[in-house]
This record gives structure tokens, sequence and C-alpha cells, in this order.
């Protein structure tokens, strides 16, 4: 499977804190066209005492035809609770998990080896059970070491248990063409998030619906399709509109661009 647009329901997090707003969420964005969600900031499925399991969140997919085509989770209930993750990923059907990013670690390049080594473990029992795992960046990842002429995310790089879910906007951001890069890892880019970079005259650059920005998007989905994308997550941290018409906006565009499968 290959070209499949998927909806990040981070962008959705304040219309999914209840079982409710989650299943009308999964319908509307059937309705858009939408083949997959990526499930992370489900405010209705954190917690001890979730109000939507594993098992009903599946039951709510199957129903809207829609299917899990990825995860975040915290990274200590990977490290910790692997057979857990892995119940719950197998549940929803989801073959892929990733985290966010590493957070209070104050970008010292310790800390990320020592993720990395701790990684390795839980990345061979997910891969054992049919997933996979990867790495969420941002642009701070991206700074570089004056020292070394490394960066933290050559660390990860270096890591080839890691998948790459590469975010285009947090690329660029960090002064880098996402096209180029990606060219880089054939292999490792199996769900990436997508998302475009608007400037604003006054506010300067600011997130976009994809094709209503700056980004190159003939040369990223030219480099994805090289690189072996399997799902193209749209994902768009703050909205200046309505998050479900930026969502729209997006897939119209990318689908337009035989995106949609």
């Amino acid at each position: 499977m290959a070209n499949q647009l998927a909806a990040q329901m981070y962008t959705l997090r304040d219309f999914v804190k209840t079982g409710e707003g989650l299943d009308a969420a999964l319908q509307t964005l059937h309705g858009i066209g939408y083949a997959g969600v990526q499930l992370s900031a489900v405010g209705c499925m954190d917690g001890e005492h979730p109000e939507v399991s594993a098992a009903a969140a599946r039951q709510m997919l199957d129903s809207h035809g829609l299917v899990c085509a990825a995860t975040h989770r915290p990274w200590e209930r990977l490290l910790h609770h692997t057979d857990e993750e892995i119940e719950f990923h197998l549940t929803l059907g989801c073959t892929y998990t990733a985290i966010g990013g590493l957070w209070g670690t104050n970008d010292d390049p310790g800390k990320y080896h020592e993720f990395v080594g701790a990684s390795r473990a839980v990345a061979e029992k997910l891969s054992a059970a049919g997933i996979r795992f990867g790495f969420h960046n941002h642009a701070h990842e991206f700074i570089l070491d004056r020292h070394t002429g490394k960066t933290n995310y050559d660390i990860i790089i270096d890591a080839p248990h890691m998948m790459l879910e590469i975010d285009t906007y947090w690329i660029q951001h960090a002064g880098i063409d996402p096209a180029k890069f990606m060219l880089r890892f054939p292999g490792r880019l199996q769900v990436i998030h997508v998302k475009d970079k608007e400037v604003v005259s006054g506010d300067g650059p600011v997130m976009a619906p994809v094709g209503e920005g700056n980004l190159d998007w003939d040369a990223i989905i030219e480099a994805g399709k090289a690189g072996g994308v399997e799902w193209w997550t749209v994902e768009q941290d703050y909205c200046r509109r309505d998050p479900f018409d930026c969502l729209a906006s997006s897939f119209d565009f990318l689908a337009a661009r035989g995106l949609a499968g």
C-alpha cells in the first residue's frame, strides 16, 4: 500500500475529547475522503480509564471505513509497558507508532544517545509483532553543534531501527529543503507529516493547509514516492480557520496530485 492520505488527529484535538466527538470527527474525515487517521492527542482515549478503548476506537474506525495509519505514544509507555502497547496497536490494526519528540532534554546529545540505545530493544519487540517504530521531528533537533558539526537528528538518523516520521513544515523551518532531505532516506519514510509554511505580512511564518504556502510540493511528492512513503499524514498544529476546512483543503490539493490511493 502506498500513497494514502491520513489525517493527524492532533489537528482536531479540541474536537475529540469525548467519544461522541471522536465518532463525529471520524465521520467527517471519511466524508472528506481520507483513508486513515493518526491517533494522537485524542483526549477520550487518554488516561488510566479512557472513555474510548482501543477496541471501541477500532469499531468506530471500521464503521466509518477508516484505518489507524499510525499513532503517537508516550515514550515511557512504549519503554515500560511494551506488551500492553503491542496489544493496543494490534487491537487497532495499526502497524506504525512513533514518539512526538524528546522533551525536557535541553537538547543534550547524551539524552538522544540514551534514547536511541534504549529504543533498540523496544523497536525489535514491536517489529516482531509487525509494528514499526519511528521518531517525529520538530526544528530544534537540527540545531548544529559547532564543536562536532553534528545535530541531534544525526543521532536519530544513525539508528537504523528508527523510521523517520519527518514533518515537512519543521524541516523547512530548520532551514533544510524537505525534498532533498527526503531523498537521502529511501525505505525509512513509511509515514510522514505534511503541512505547509505560509508567510503572512506582519505575522511571519505560519502553518497552512498543504498547497496554501511556499513549500515545493511537486518536489516533495516526487521525493516521497521515490522514498516509499505509504501514508501522507496531514497535520496542522494551529489553524487560522476551521480545522476541518483546513484538512479538506489539504486533502483536495494532495488528491489532485495522485495521493489518494
